[in-house]
């Protein structure tokens, strides 16, 4: 895990991050989220209500053997910690989308999470000089140390101002 909560191993924090801070090769290690029974069912019934995301019974006897997150589930966990930690709040400018999506391990009640970003390429825009694309691979990692999901993420950045 980063040992420096203002800057989470960048030199700058979130809040004053631009293309420029982000360096191919840097992985870093972000949060711990704690999965509830509760919270998988809750979101399973609004947005993926099948059985063995939200019925107790059916699950045990399903396939997984007892409740598990929806993957839409796990990869919203992902985003929420990859734009707490990683993701710039004053120069993102969204993203044109993701490659590679994988739910690895299904994600269990109890189950502590972790991100783990590694840092792939970055690049600065052909069409727009004010900005830059970061790709990253992130991953949540749980408290056994396996990832559970895996994902490359593209990212658009504003360049610092004035460079």
């Amino acid at each position: 895990m980063n040992t420096d909560a203002t800057t989470g191993g960048f030199t700058v924090p979130i809040d004053d991050r631009y293309f420029e801070d982000y360096s191919a090769g840097a992985i870093h290690t972000y949060g711990s989220l704690l999965i509830t029974e509760e919270e998988i069912i809750d979101f399973a019934s609004r947005f993926d209500p099948q059985s063995f995301h939200v019925d107790r019974a059916a699950a045990k006897e399903g396939p997984f053997g007892g409740i598990v997150a929806s993957g839409w589930h796990t990869t919203a966990l992902m985003m929420q910690l990859f734009a707490e930690h990683y993701l710039s709040s004053v120069a993102s400018l969204g993203s044109p989308g993701v490659d590679e999506l994988r739910w690895l391990k299904p994600v269990r009640p109890g189950d502590r999470l972790h991100l783990r970003v590694h840092t792939l390429e970055t690049r600065h825009s052909r069409s727009d000089p004010g900005r830059g694309i970061v790709r990253t691979l992130a991953e949540l990692i749980d408290h056994n140390g396996a990832p559970v999901l895996r994902v490359t993420v593209i990212n658009l950045l504003k360049t610092r101002p004035g460079s």
